[in-house]
């Protein structure tokens, strides 16, 4: 995927992201280069391998991620994206050898923490159509 086609894909999540997280009262995320930069390289390693696993740093709680693999595009796990303590996203997306693509959201600081509180605190009901901001 070349530089501006990746560029606009990641603008495009981010976009869409931003949506629900208007909606769910969380805050806009930014897009980051470094996040985008991981992300893109462990797509493409995701890609080498076909084999859908979250990455090492994801699992340390480094960062928060969403994985897709498809023959399709699709949105990814949605509290995650709407997760209000989450400030910065990465997205990067490969191609396989079989056609499909990988695609990695990064999330930072990562969410989805399920200890008490925590979610309760960051993903928060849907305002109704028309109320106030």
């Amino acid at each position: 995927m070349g530089k501006s086609a990746s560029k606009q894909f990641a603008e495009e999540v981010l976009r869409r992201h931003n949506e629900h997280r208007k909606k769910h009262q969380a805050p806009p995320l930014k897009l980051s280069g470094k996040l985008n930069r991981e992300a893109t390289r462990y797509a493409e390693s995701l890609a080498s391998t076909r084999i859908l696993k979250h990455s090492e740093e994801s699992s340390k709680g480094t960062c928060g991620e969403n994985l897709a693999w498809a023959s399709y595009d699709q949105s990814g796990h949605f509290t995650a994206m709407v997760w209000k303590s989450s400030t910065k996203l990465g997205v990067g997306k490969a191609t396989a050898s079989d056609g499909s693509s990988f695609v990695v959201a990064r999330y930072f600081p990562a969410g989805n923490i399920t200890n008490q509180g925590h979610f309760d605190n960051n993903v928060l009901p849907a305002k109704a159509p028309g109320s106030p901001s």
